[in-house]
């Protein structure tokens, strides 16, 4: 029996693969699909099923390509309706992987097609299961997601959630392993531990939804308290997961377009395509096409994007790191963003080159701030809300950058303002809206707010 988690950091995304006796499993694959079939050729193994836990709206999943790269079928739990041929598997059928057993467990609640897969080993005893975004580590996947689809109430579905923890998962045994399907810094869930694998007896101690003598209607006020509007990009992700999307390939073909700098102007203006910078901070800081959107690669770039350029269909042109161009359309396309036009050959050094027009943006210390804040200067923190709860300069404006759209009448016309975060990377994104809006008195403070603790400027809980 072989087991292999492939977590991807970016996403906090855990998909799997599964090996017996030369037959292997893939369980919520990523779009890019080479990596699970070179991992089945390392064990002279082939492909023979494809599960999908429920239809995930925080990334484009790889079941589509993958099956049809294969033969091997799409497997759902009760109640999923693709429009592509996938096969509906009923609660408690067995799915056969070499010596070992896939058993579907249908345990709706996160969604009513959210199913969990528990894997039995050669003995036929429960070694681990799959819980997809029904049962995370420390929290379980938020109610809120299915509602509008289901026409039912997120107060609904968590009812159904606890039914389902209470009557499918807790009683296994303690030792059973759980492989969820993402960790902390996905927005699937509010709670969840650094950790990506565990054992449900750990849980049962540790996460707080699985409390041995919590009520339904506890369980429910406890799930559904302070859950944050979910990213505008998860319904067109939901959508192409049920319907099916391009393969890969033909992404990357279009995406990965060397353009000049007078094409790229040109499709600029014509296509309506957003600028998109994908360069380390310090590089766009010293210098930029005007008007572009700032997204570092380095970062937590795809949940960034789905959050702040939200249309799946829009259009975009990269402006890249030599030799980063494939990565970021991959990276790009894991949730939805298919359009990408091709990038800047050359850089922004080809683009000044050709004599055309850069920008730069404004950046100060610390230690600069402080003389700025005593100075009574605005200050905008653009963390989420529990960074700011914790601790933050008392005459800070919270703007945090997920809402920045929302927040746009907050900021001053008329005088210098600065912009921080925590470490420096999602300043600059908000700073790179707010010109490409118009709002040029801003300036960002570089290290952010682990800098400004250093600084000695003075902060409040």
């Amino acid at each position: 029996m072989n087991i292999e988690q492939i977590y991807t950091g970016c996403l906090a995304q855990g998909a799997y693969y599964i090996e017996s006796e030369g037959e292997a499993a893939i369980i919520d694959p990523l779009r890019e699909t080479k990596p699970y079939l070179e991992r089945a050729k390392r064990d002279n193994a082939d492909i023979k099923y494809i599960f999908e836990t429920h239809f995930h709206a925080d990334f484009v999943s790889g079941h589509v390509t993958l099956s049809k790269e294969t033969g091997a079928p799409i497997i759902y739990g009760p109640n999923a309706n693709p429009s592509f041929e996938a096969t509906i598997a009923k609660d408690g059928q067995e799915f056969t992987i070499g010596k070992l057993k896939i058993v579907v467990l249908h345990t709706p609640g996160h969604t009513m097609e959210s199913t969990t897969y528990l894997l039995k080993d050669e003995q036929g005893n429960d070694h681990a299961i799959f819980s997809g975004d029904t049962l995370f580590l420390g929290d379980v996947g938020r109610p809120d997601l299915a509602q509008k689809a289901d026409e039912i109430t997120q107060e609904d579905l968590a009812g159904i959630l606890y039914d389902s923890l209470r009557n499918k998962i807790m009683p296994l045994a303690d030792d059973v392993i759980v492989y969820p399907a993402h960790g902390a810094g996905s927005a699937c869930g509010k709670n969840m531990m650094k950790e990506t694998v565990d054992t449900l007896g750990n849980q049962k101690k540790m996460n707080y939804a699985l409390r041995a003598d919590m009520s339904k209607e506890e369980f429910i006020k406890e799930v559904t308290e302070g859950l944050l509007p979910p990213p505008v990009y998860f319904p067109l992700n939901v959508k192409m997961n049920k319907e099916g999307y391009d393969d890969i390939d033909k992404v990357l073909s279009r995406g990965t377009q060397k353009l000049s700098p007078e094409v790229f102007e040109q499709l600029a203006n014509s296509s309506g395509a957003l600028v998109l910078d994908v360069r380390h901070q310090s590089d766009f800081i010293k210098g930029h096409i005007p008007r572009s959107i700032f997204i570092g690669l380095h970062g937590g770039f795809a949940p960034w994007v789905g959050a702040l350029i939200a249309d799946v269909q829009q259009p975009i042109l990269l402006v890249t790191p030599t030799g980063k161009e494939e990565e970021a359309v991959t990276r790009l396309s894991r949730v939805g963003f298919d359009n990408t036009l091709g990038y800047l050959e050359g850089g922004v050094e080809a683009w000044t080159a050709s004599g055309k027009e850069i920008d730069t943006m404004e950046s100060v210390s610390a230690e600069t701030l402080k003389q700025k804040v005593e100075q009574n200067a605005p200050v905008f923190d653009v963390r989420n809300d529990g960074e700011f709860k914790e601790a933050h300069i008392p005459e800070a404006v919270h703007t945090p950058l997920s809402f920045i759209n929302d927040h746009l009448d907050a900021f001053p016309q008329d005088k210098t303002f600065f912009v921080h975060c925590l470490g420096g990377y999602r300043s600059v994104i908000a700073v790179s809206i707010l010109k490409s809006r118009g709002i040029h008195n801003v300036v960002d403070v570089a290290g952010g707010f682990r800098a400004i603790k250093e600084a000695g400027i003075p902060v409040v809980a």
